[in-house]
């Protein structure tokens, strides 16, 4: 008996060592120490699209952008001041009459699969897109050089027209490809788009569809190697379940909503120990757009009259709890592109109402909103994101107060861009866009690109925007140019092709096993420098590898 008692004392005192023991190795992770820059590991974050095409120029969504961004390069980039850097090009010169930039490449460039980086490559990307067989939203601003040449292996050059004024910015956004690769090839359908050769830090790893999107390090890479051996972007539509898998441990890096960043963090110690939390005004905003090819939406009282019924601020409370911004410009708040003069349309349920009755219709017996015996009826469709599908939820309940009938569909982002943007078949989309750092937006407002695959999808068409769109990109006095787009913002607002509903905050959330994140953001933002990010060996998760 006293063995026994002896036995399952020692084992009473055995199992709360264990326990003490696994309870001090849990408390014993330190987050907050410093730790030294050493190369490996997994970071692993949530998308909630997947990539159509690791082609950017033939995408054209943010997805692919996002995941194609860690595999190319282009000429220049911007630095985390937003200043032009060397990138592939290690300097460039603009001429005396603006016309002509001369980029001079670095010397020993290859692609990951060890050919040489040449300018012949930069010239095959640049007739590649300016081939009217390209499907690309993206080749008007190629159009406009007049001559480009690659007169020896380090040098690329070309000549405008005339002076254009987001000539550089362009060169910054433009992914070079290699010829060698592609130079047979139907950019529009080829093996390219899903198996890419680079030149940046990473190269494709393994792309399982509708689940992830893995990249590893480049050791070829023209820029040096990241200190990340992996980057693993998993595919989650659903916020709520990225969150889940967030608290999980399962990923390190998500946007979140601002339900969790409001709430939920505030109220979770466990989680404020183990993630950080970044906020910054992004350069994008979301938008109700109008199919304008479609009645009723190609009469502006009607799109006015819905500006009118949509309460903005009921969206930026209810929706974002306050993390965002009303706008009325298709431009960054804060910017001097965003014409200050401009305000949002008010709600106004009874001016709605009046400019309705103005374009012919007339409520019947039940409330709706009829005109030559039709409802006013339509729908709105959106791709799976929360935010969208709450914001559209409250857009259709006050447009059913006034008498418009309205439904909401939610459909999986590729087929969302593949099936209906592209191919021009909705009648109301609450959409996005995220912008580049010029004011130029002819690509998304000019009346010429409505093309397939083009960006003006909504079909817009204004004489007096063109014009300012095409005197903006060629005017170089900074003063000038902020006229001239205020002047077009005025015509937009005015016309309503989109709802301007709000400018969100980028809300992110990062496992405090990251390294190398600077805070306070600059203002590129956070993910700017992600190749300094590391990831300490004491802080990695356990990883049972197949390989």
């Amino acid at each position: 008996m006293k063995k026994n008692f002896l036995f399952f004392n020692f084992i009473f005192i055995l199992s709360i060592f264990i326990i003490s023991c696994s309870k001090d190795t849990s408390e014993v992770i330190n987050y907050n120490e410093e730790y030294k820059n050493i190369f490996g590991g997994s970071l692993i974050n949530a998308m909630a699209g997947e990539p159509s095409n690791l082609i950017a120029m033939i995408a054209g969504d943010s997805a692919s952008s996002a995941i194609a961004g860690n595999i190319f390069n282009s000429l220049i980039k911007y630095d985390e001041n937003l200043n032009y850097a060397p990138d592939l090009a290690e300097s460039w010169a603009i001429s005396n009459n603006q016309k002509t930039i001369t980029f001079k490449l670095k010397k020993g460039l290859q692609w990951a699969d060890g050919n040489p980086l040449t300018s012949a490559d930069v010239l095959f990307t640049w007739k590649l897109i300016t081939n009217p067989d390209t499907r690309t939203p993206y080749a008007s601003d190629y159009q406009l050089v007049k001559k480009a040449s690659a007169p020896d292996p380090l040098t690329f050059k070309i000549t405008y027209e005339t002076s254009y004024a987001p000539a550089l910015d362009t060169w910054s956004s433009l992914h070079i490809l290699p010829k060698h690769i592609l130079k047979d090839e139907d950019i529009n359908n080829t093996f390219f788009s899903r198996k890419p050769t680079g030149s940046s830090y990473y190269k494709l790893d393994d792309w399982i569809s509708g689940q992830q999107v893995s990249l590893k390090a480049n050791e070829k890479s023209v820029l040096g190697s990241p200190l990340i051996e992996k980057l693993i972007s998993r595919i989650i539509p659903d916020t709520s379940s990225q969150f889940l898998e967030l608290t999980a441990d399962n990923i390190d890096v998500m946007n979140i909503n601002p339900i969790q960043y409001q709430r939920v963090f505030p109220a979770r110690k466990d989680l404020q120990q183990k993630v950080a939390l970044y906020k910054e005004l992004g350069n994008g905003y979301t938008y109700l757009g109008f199919n304008l090819k479609k009645p009723p939406f190609n009469d502006i009282r009607v799109r006015q009259a819905l500006n009118y019924a949509i309460d903005k601020d009921e969206v930026i409370k209810g929706v974002l709890l306050g993390l965002g911004e009303s706008i009325s410009s298709p431009y960054k708040p804060g910017t001097r592109w965003n014409n200050p003069n401009l305000s949002p349309y008010p709600y106004n349920p009874s001016k709605a109402l009046e400019l309705l009755q103005e374009a012919g219709f007339k409520k019947n017996n039940d409330g709706i909103l009829m005109k030559n015996g039709k409802p006013l009826k339509f729908e709105i469709i959106t791709n799976q994101n929360k935010q969208r599908e709450m914001t559209a939820v409250v857009i259709q309940k006050r447009l059913q107060e006034i008498g418009v009938d309205v439904s909401i569909r939610v459909i999986e982002w590729a087929s969302f861009v593949n099936r209906f943007i592209k191919t021009g078949d909705f009648d109301v989309v609450v959409l996005g866009w995220s912008l580049s750092l010029d004011p130029d937006q002819y690509n998304i407002w000019h009346s010429s690109q409505q093309g397939p695959g083009q960006f003006n999808f909504l079909g817009y068409s204004n004489k007096n925007v063109d014009r300012l769109l095409e005197l903006g990109r060629k005017e170089l006095n900074v003063s000038k140019r902020e006229e001239i787009y205020h002047k077009f913002s005025k015509y937009l607002l005015e016309d309503s092709p989109i709802i301007y509903l709000y400018a969100g905050y980028g809300l992110s959330a990062v496992h405090k096993r990251v390294k190398g994140i600077k805070n306070p953001a600059p203002p590129a933002g956070i993910y700017h420098n992600n190749y300094d990010w590391f990831l300490p060996k004491p802080l990695r998760r356990n990883e049972i590898s197949a390989r």
